[in-house]
């Protein structure tokens, strides 16, 4: 067999094959004599017809057979010959098919497509420069966890004497039928808590639960925007029927060290309540720095060491994130059955640029863990088997059990090693700390700074003519 490695490109691979004449010729006596023992052809007695009609008869039988037991052979010693570990099935395409003779009269050419991963360069990661921003946490901050603390332990009083009104809490059994289908499943909720004129709530909620009184019956309907919240909802029109249960008011607990003792979190009074939510914002607030300082380290780490990424792995991890996308959006209530085709085409092509960069970044960490020769050690494994069995509430046993069933430790194993990978590129990396800057009021800023100039500017492109008619139809 005569074998020729083509370079196509780092992760895709070409071998020309040649398969012998003298080879294909023994199998493909073989495998006749096969089907000539079994063959029934009329005129002759079973497993007596001569062979060449047999050949004839069950042509393209025979072929498919002898390129089945020949082929795939022939392909798998070629890769081994060149020393390639494919990432999927090799695709192989046979030189001038219509032709193609199995009878061993001549050699089979085919052409064999292997995607391999690529040889990677010791990546570049040392003095990485990145800037550390931390959000100062602000009084207000902590002010706004009380005045939710405080919320949270209000207590409800009715009222009796009146009907609702703006700032009551008016408690109701609700059952809604969509306007579009009518018969279908109705939407209900029961002991709903509706705060007239709360800036969260539907208004139409709060114009039609004005006025009512406990036990009283109240229909009404409600149109919700297209940009509603909840994908079910959205766009859609509901007729309610709500049972009016509770009207009342929320008496807010007085702010002092009797009601910060009364939480029963360990707090001493006012100030010591105030002191440890502050404390506790800190401790997030370093998190999230460091957690971006992380991010930037790799989206630089991603962007200073450029290769080619193999399609299969791209592919494979944006239908991954497709899935988790479609998770999320049935989480939300969509139904998935009525999301078209082309939608989920377009966000399977735009998120396989993400998915690119998963794939570099997990394979230029997995590089670095080499370089700096990180190891994870069983306690290490068993420290994070811990973890998650208190924070689900299980037991490590428990967990391990669950794990066995998915195949074992291996991703929490590659989840530390990756993770310790990042350290030892934080590590090495020149953090430099920053003044906070606050991207996501900046955008709302560039937004609006944008929005006016595009106004202006479709104005001073309006035709001429236009604006004469404009100004005579005002005059």
């Amino acid at each position: 067999m005569k074998t020729e490695l083509i370079e196509v490109s780092p992760t895709q691979k070409e071998i020309k094959i040649e398969v012998e004449a003298e080879a294909i010729k023994d199998v493909y006596a073989k495998v006749s004599q096969k089907y000539a023992k079994g063959a029934s052809i009329p005129g002759f007695r079973k497993g007596y017809a001569p062979l060449d009609i047999v050949r004839l008869r069950y042509k393209e039988e025979i072929k498919n057979d002898v390129l089945q037991q020949v082929l795939p052979a022939k392909v798998a010693e070629a890769i081994q010959e060149h020393s390639l570990q494919p990432l999927t099935e090799p695709n192989l395409h046979i030189e001038d098919v219509e032709n193609l003779v199995v009878n061993g009269s001549k050699p089979i050419g085919l052409h064999v497509h292997v995607e391999v991963m690529p040889d990677i360069p010791a990546p570049k990661y040392k003095d990485l420069e990145v800037t550390r921003r931390r959000k100062p946490v602000e009084d207000a901050e902590v002010e706004g966890l009380i005045a939710n603390r405080l919320k949270e332990h209000a207590a409800l009083i009715p009222v009796e004497d009146r009907k609702s009104k703006l700032g009551d809490t008016v408690i109701a059994d609700l059952a809604g039928t969509f306007d579009d289908d009518p018969d279908g499943e109705p939407i209900t909720a029961d002991d709903l808590e509706v705060v007239l004129g709360d800036e969260v709530i539907e208004k139409a909620f709060t114009e039609n639960l004005i006025g009512v009184k406990p036990d009283e019956d109240k229909d009404f309907t409600v149109t919700y925007p297209e940009e509603f919240s909840s994908a079910a909802l959205a766009g859609k029109t509901l007729h309610y029927k709500a049972r009016i249960k509770t009207v009342g008011t929320m008496e807010v607990p007085e702010l002092n060290d009797e009601w910060a003792k009364s939480l029963d979190e360990g707090y001493e009074s006012l100030a010591d309540l105030r002191t440890k939510l502050k404390g506790d914002l800190e401790s997030y607030a370093d998190s999230d720095a460091d957690a971006r300082v992380r991010n930037d380290a790799i989206a630089k780490l991603i962007a200073e060491n450029a290769f080619e990424v193999p399609g299969t792995l791209i592919e494979n991890q944006a239908r991954n994130l497709l899935n988790n996308f479609a998770q999320d959006l049935q989480q939300r209530g969509v139904d998935l059955n009525k999301v078209e085709n082309d939608f989920v085409t377009l966000a399977f092509e735009q998120m396989k640029s993400q998915a690119e960069r998963d794939v570099r970044g997990a394979m230029l960490l997995d590089k670095i863990g080499e370089a700096e020769k990180v190891v994870v050690s069983e306690s290490e494994v068993d420290e994070e088997i811990g973890k998650m069995a208190e924070h689900y509430r299980s037991t490590p046993e428990e967990i391990r059990l669950s794990l066995e069933r998915q195949g074992g430790t291996g991703t929490i194993h590659n989840n530390l090693r990756t993770r310790k990978s990042i350290e030892a590129m934080i590590a090495k990396a020149k953090v430099v700390e920053g003044e906070w800057i606050d991207e996501a009021a900046n955008a709302i800023a560039e937004a609006a700074e944008e929005k006016p100039k595009k106004a202006a500017k479709a104005k001073s492109s309006e035709p001429k003519e236009a604006k004469k008619k404009t100004a005579k139809s005002k005059a």
